[in-house]
């Protein structure tokens, strides 16, 4: 007679047992890689792919990335050399290559490669003034993923950069700034505007000096003016003449040349002389 219970329990216990041996089966992508510990000790990476990690006697801690990593981190208030508190936002790119030492050597890679990103670029801050800061980033990103990867290469974890991107000041010494870069402006124009009324004046005077020894370049710079005067439209000029070619009179019928030949003074002296010559 057939026991049903003993084949059912049979069944159970072997369907148990199918599930512990096919959960041993896991899948890796092609940048995973999978530390094998088995009863405790470190047996190696398995991956990328499909691999078979021995149920209850091994395990898999976790999974290693071997791409590029990416962290962002911002730095506490710190003082620069220069005694001025900033706080400074910053993004890392590190890379996992030694990955027996990313296992065995830090609890927590990721965490540890952070911190150490942090702790050492507030050392590097202050030991720059705050106006390298600003202008040499790149330098002082460069010092310190120097700095940062001398720490993690005990780790297994390369460094490849220290990007700064960036620096927040407290708002009063926003101000400050702002007030000291709008002064610098302005004492740069106003030295502009000196050197200009300095070259311009300059020029005058050797334009004045050439129109003292030249009678007829000064003529044409007058004539100059009077035509672009007139080019403007809005204002009326007058032209009194100082020079008037004689027409119609002859100077031997006893009258004088008329005004603008002689000038005034040479009128009164010939009516003068005029009158004399008629007294008996």
């Amino acid at each position: 007679m057939v026991d049903y219970a003993v084949i059912g329990v049979g069944a159970f216990i072997g369907f148990v047992i199918l599930m512990i041996l096919l959960s041993g089966i896991k899948i890796l992508r092609e940048w995973e890689r999978a530390p094998i510990l088995t009863l405790g000790r470190y047996k190696g990476l398995k991956g990328p792919g499909i691999i078979y990690v021995t149920p209850i006697i091994s395990r898999v801690p976790f999974k290693i990335s071997t791409r590029l990593q990416t962290v962002s981190f911002k730095t506490e208030q710190t003082f620069t050399k220069d005694n001025v508190p900033v706080v400074v936002d910053s993004v890392m790119y590190y890379q996992p290559v030694d990955l027996q030492k990313v296992v065995l050597a830090a609890e927590n890679f990721v965490l540890a490669t952070q911190l150490a990103a942090q702790t050492t670029l507030r050392e590097v801050i202050g030991q720059v003034s705050f106006d390298d800061l600003l202008a040499e980033r790149e330098k002082i990103g460069a010092q310190a993923r120097e700095v940062i990867d001398s720490k993690t290469e005990a780790w297994g974890i390369k460094v490849t950069s220290v990007e700064i991107r960036d620096v927040g000041i407290p708002a009063a010494l926003q101000d400050a700034m702002s007030r000291n870069a709008q002064a610098e402006r302005e004492r740069r124009a106003r030295v502009t505007l000196a050197l200009a009324e300095y070259e311009a004046a300059q020029k005058m005077v050797d334009a004045a000096n050439l129109y003292a020894a030249n009678d007829r370049a000064f003529q044409l710079r007058w004539m100059n003016i009077i035509y672009e005067l007139g080019l403007q439209g809005k204002n009326t000029i007058l032209l009194i003449p100082s020079n008037i070619p004689t027409a119609g009179v002859s100077e031997g019928a006893g009258f004088p040349p008329p005004i603008g030949v002689f000038g005034v003074k040479e009128l009164a002296k010939r009516a003068q002389d005029a009158a004399d010559d008629k007294k008996p």
